[in-house]
């Protein structure tokens, strides 16, 4: 087993009486990409910058190979945040449309002070050829004159010429159009190999993550209620609410009916006033009085299977 990249213990994010992410744990490591999947809402894309400290966590803790950044400030924060990146979800409004290109892949070399003007271009070049850019067609252009998969691929490059160790991919496909989601996804996959890159990948679309991810952990409303391998849940989902979820992806096949989405209530509570016990119990079809009274703990329930549930699915029978 390889080591941890990125540890988060008991992370707690509020805005307010707004409670985005409340109390959760998770470990990505080494050259591993965990995804982490959820309705609109849940507290993934808080999850995502609490762990950047844009702005820092209310409370808990995220260390980077193993180092604390919740208490860094200063020089040393400056010198940790070139191994943790982001890509944002819109790839257009996340690039300074006054500067080049040239410029805006050049801007992270500049602020750490690496290298004379030559070689940050040198640098820039060759992050641009890894995400499939002609440099000499690309440098002096501005963000408006490239397409939406266009400015993605520029985004991954200026995430990219730091050599991060952790990369954190925060919907950076939703805004795409899905042929080009396909270029973006395979463009990460090949980044990943190539730069043995451990990353978050955050999504709502489960069939993206299931081909991208090695682990995915579930967020509803603020806390982790299932994490297990990616095959594994999306063969055998144990909480009722990632059933629900992939019930709720679409089948391309006209002769498949879809399993139906069996919830008691369509409307996610307020994250300002959660309801008691498991978060998910008002919508669920297995809720019972213990619901209401004791949050279920996350426990395993087989090798790498976590799920936070009073009544989770059993697992299907082996054939014999």
């Amino acid at each position: 087993m390889t080591d941890p990249v990125l540890e988060v213990e008991g992370l707690v994010v509020e805005f307010g009486p707004v409670k985005a992410v409340s109390d959760i744990s998770f470990t990505v490591r080494s050259g591993e990409t965990l995804g982490l999947v959820g309705e609109s809402g849940c507290g993934k894309s808080s999850t995502a910058r609490a762990i950047m400290q844009l702005p820092r966590p209310t409370g808990g803790s995220v260390r980077l190979s193993g180092q604390e950044l919740t208490t860094a400030k200063g020089e040393r924060l400056r010198a940790l945040r070139p191994k943790l990146q982001m890509i944002f979800q819109d790839p257009i409004s996340s690039l300074n449309p006054r500067r080049t290109v040239l410029e805006i892949v050049s801007a992270p070399l500049e602020v750490i002070g690496w290298g004379d003007r030559d070689s940050r271009r040198g640098a820039v070049v060759k992050a641009l050829e890894a995400v499939g850019l002609d440099p000499e067609i690309s440098l002096n252009r501005r963000p408006h004159e490239f397409s939406g998969g266009q400015c993605q691929r520029i985004s991954i490059a200026r995430a990219l010429v730091l050599d991060p160790q952790m990369l954190i991919c925060d919907e950076p496909v939703s805004a795409l159009d899905v042929s080009v989601q396909a270029q973006i996804l395979n463009l990460l996959h090949e980044m990943k190999a190539r730069y043995n890159l451990t990353m978050l990948f955050i999504s709502h679309d489960l069939a993206v993550v299931k081909n991208i991810c090695d682990r995915v952990a579930v967020m509803y409303l603020g806390k982790i209620c299932e994490e297990a391998g990616s095959e594994e849940l999306y063969r055998h989902p144990r909480h009722p609410y990632t059933r629900a979820l992939l019930a709720s992806v679409p089948e391309p096949d006209p002769e498949i009916r879809p399993e139906p989405v069996n919830l008691t209530s369509s409307e996610l509570p307020s994250p300002i006033n959660p309801p008691s016990g498991c978060r998910f119990r008002t919508r669920c079809p297995k809720a019972q009085a213990v619901c209401a009274d004791t949050e279920p703990p996350l426990e395993e329930l087989a090798p790498g299977h976590r799920v936070a549930c009073h009544f989770p699915i059993e697992e299907p029978a082996a054939s014999v």
